[in-house]
């Protein structure tokens, strides 16, 4: 450390006092802020992209692998924010803990269960998983018992299947690299009970055993899915897609049969899955209001902190989808503890299962986890805040959206003081100020939270070439752009606090 001598301070001292001080004449009465402005300073003050940039290398390194729902690395995320909520001073918002539990239904293919018989002139021939056939199909996880007749179905067009033909017979196609759906989709329209793809010999893909094997390995890792109570929907019957070895397409085909002819064969497949309840976890800290009245009325605040996890040798981070979302709620969380109690209560609530289909933000939504006589009056959700341009923000509901409300509008207000609202040409959308991001006003957790009948907004900074793909990684984060949305949502949550709320 230098230290300079002690006349020197002085003289620097006394030469600054003498520069900068005004004369009577020109001195400005200053009033005395007052305490909810000092609050709100302190707050907006401790909002620090360095700290944000700290916890996003924890919560998107690659040792966290995606955060998928459900993992061991997602558990250790939902720990990491329990841990900050209880050293900063939180209350925990789901009864007495920090971690609001629901049940997913686990799921995965029973290799065990696995059988398949193939039937010519007379003689069936078992078949081997792996060698003469795999399963191909993304419905390939259920428990299902699939018979009948083999017809040759070509290169798997819609014209291809005849309804008067298919009808409860298995469709065998030519597959060359195209999109499954093509393929499946008019084969059962047609009435097929299943699909069979063999390898086309002039396609560059390959044989479809390999290919298809790597690409539907995941089924037999465990997996999660809503819990099904068949009250939603009618469930349809499972499909099955499987894929034949090249020997194996070959005898079926050595007599070289026309499109639309069925085969002097016969095919019955078996599986099934196993699983059972799992619990996922949401994230939830409250803090308290402080009148006696106005804390029992709560204010969401969201962000999902799972992301799609790693795929094929590859990690998605997920740093900004939706890393920059969880770890600008641990700043907002902090910014909460400096400004103090606010009049309403506030509850942070990191949710799981978003990727998968707004899972935790729906089943928190159904059971909500507040205590008897609190009720939620509003919901601020923010997600993948921290790309693209520093100037550029989106907001939804818009005026032109029918679900507006004020807090679209206080978000436009508090974005342009913190920078936002100035598109570059061409990129401007929707109304005054921030961008509409109506598009996607279905896409995340705010939609399940308007379910409850509260105003809600959504604040999101747009997608991008690395939106779902291993390259959203944190070097690529504008960690000062996460702070200034942290400081819009401070300044929203301090003017909800009037006696009457109007949204």
């Amino acid at each position: 450390m230098n230290f300079r001598p002690l006349a020197c301070v002085f003289a620097t001292i006394l030469t600054t006092s003498v520069l900068v001080a005004p004369s009577h004449a020109q001195a400005v009465y200053q009033p005395p802020a007052s305490t909810a402005d000092k609050a709100m300073n302190r707050a907006l003050e401790s909002v620090n992209p360095s700290n944000i940039e700290a916890d996003l290398r924890f919560i998107a390194d690659d040792e966290m692998q995606g955060r998928d729902t459900i993992s061991q690395e997602q558990r250790i995320a939902a720990r990491y924010i329990r841990a900050r909520l209880e050293r900063i001073g939180f209350t925990p918002g789901a009864g007495d803990s920090f971690l609001y539990q629901y049940p997913l239904e686990g799921r995965q293919l029973d290799r065990s269960s696995l059988a398949a018989t193939l039937t010519r002139g007379g003689k069936a021939h078992a078949m081997s998983y792996g060698s003469d056939y795999v399963i191909a199909g993304r419905w390939a996880v259920a428990d299902l018992e699939t018979s009948g007749e083999i017809v040759y179905c070509g290169a798997g067009t819609k014209e291809d299947f005849d309804p008067e033909v298919m009808k409860g017979r298995w469709a065998l196609c030519h597959y060359s690299g195209q999109s499954i759906w093509r393929i499946f989709s008019p084969a059962r329209q047609a009435g097929a009970v299943g699909l069979i793809v063999i390898t086309d010999p002039e396609s560059e893909i390959g044989s479809v055993i390999p290919h298809f094997k790597v690409a539907n390995s995941g089924a037999f890792a465990p997996s999660v899915s809503w819990p099904s109570d068949g009250s939603n929907r009618r469930q349809r019957p499972s499909f099955p897609i499987l894929a034949f070895s090249d020997e194996l397409s070959a005898s079926l085909l050595k007599d070289k049969p026309e499109v639309g002819t069925v085969l002097d064969s016969s095919f019955i497949e078996k599986r099934g899955k196993s699983g059972g309840t799992i619990q996922a976890e949401n994230v939830c800290g409250l803090w308290p209001g402080s009148d006696p009245q106005l804390k029992n009325e709560v204010i969401i605040v969201s962000a999902h902190y799972d992301h799609i996890g790693a795929r094929g040798g590859q990690i998605f981070n997920g740093a900004d989808d939706n890393g920059s979302g969880t770890c600008g709620m641990l700043a907002l969380a902090e910014a909460l503890v400096e400004y103090g109690p606010m009049q309403r209560s506030v509850l942070l609530i990191w949710v799981s299962g978003e990727e998968k289909g707004l899972w935790g933000s729906r089943a928190w939504s159904q059971n909500p986890s507040l205590a008897d006589g609190m009720k939620a009056v509003a919901n601020i959700n923010i997600d993948m805040i921290g790309r693209n341009d520093p100037k550029v923000l989106y907001v939804t509901p818009s005026p032109e959206h029918k679900d507006f409300n004020g807090l679209t509008r206080l978000m436009e207000k508090f974005g342009a003081e913190e920078g936002f609202g100035d598109f570059p040409e061409g990129q401007k959308q929707g109304f005054e100020g921030l961008g509409s991001a109506d598009d996607y006003y279905r896409r995340s957790d705010h939609a399940e939270f308007a379910k409850l009948g509260i105003p809600v907004c959504f604040l999101f900074a747009g997608v991008h070439d690395d939106y779902h793909q291993h390259t959203d990684t944190i070097e690529k984060i504008d960690y000062d752009k996460i702070h200034r949305v942290v400081r819009v949502v401070i300044k929203a949550l301090n003017s909800l606090q009037a006696k009457e709320l109007e949204l």
